[in-house]
């Protein structure tokens, strides 16, 4: 029975949808991010929190698919650095302000995630070139 509600699991499928992307609009573009920044962000962000994911082999296996799924989209809900430049001033400076807490916390990237993709940890290198930048931005967005 088991075996039978796993297959048919396969049926339900996921939104694998990579929405288009305006160029101008994307967190890179607007703040003429440094490479090395952009570099963290590619490895260890932009795979939830962007419209460029790469859909790993798993997202295609329910019901690991669903999990995958509802964390992409719930991702991009929160912070979609591809339409960075959609968000008014006080929202940029929030979500900066929630990137440096959720990353000193250990909260981002999610542990899940980091299970499958190890070089999406970031290391305290890595947080002294985003946190200052991610700062810099901040007192360009007062709230």
């Amino acid at each position: 029975m088991l075996l039978l509600a796993l297959v048919l699991a396969q049926f339900v499928r996921i939104d694998k949808t990579n929405p288009d992307t305006v160029e101008k609009e994307t967190f890179a573009s607007v703040e003429n991010t440094p490479d090395e920044v952009m570099s963290i962000m590619k490895r260890a962000c932009l795979d939830c929190h962007s419209n460029n994911t790469v859909w790993p082999w798993y997202s295609n296996v329910a019901p690991v698919s669903w999990f995958v799924g509802k964390h992409v989209r719930e991702a991009r809900e929160e912070l979609n650095f591809s339409e960075w430049g959609t968000y008014d001033d006080g929202r940029k400076h929030h979500k900066l302000e929630e990137c440096i807490e959720e990353v000193a916390e250990g909260e981002m990237p999610l542990k899940g995630y980091v299970v499958w993709h190890d070089e999406a940890l970031i290391s305290p290198d890595d947080t002294s070139s985003l946190f200052p930048y991610f700062r810099k931005l901040m007192k360009k967005y007062k709230e």
